[in-house]
């Protein structure tokens, strides 16, 4: 998945021009965003990152020390 990942971002940035640092920065954080909570991954049985992340929660929550839950910018 994390080759897939890499790709599809090197797709982005061989296809946009972009007009400052903040524009990367800002197109790379939301192609982040989408991935994770509205890309479907056939290898996590066609659900999201976010999705996987809180069945798995549910199921070993010894495994967690955070809560999983969709946050709409950086964790910060």
């Amino acid at each position: 998945m994390v080759e897939r990942f890499n790709g599809r971002i090197s797709e982005v940035l061989a296809t946009h021009r972009f007009e400052s640092g903040e524009d990367l920065a800002q197109t790379l954080a939301r192609y982040v965003w989408l991935y994770n909570q509205h890309l479907p991954q056939l290898a996590l049985r066609h659900r999201t990152p976010v999705q996987a992340m809180k069945d798995w929660a549910r199921e070993r929550p010894d495994l967690f020390h955070k809560r999983v839950i969709n946050r709409p910018g950086p964790d910060t």
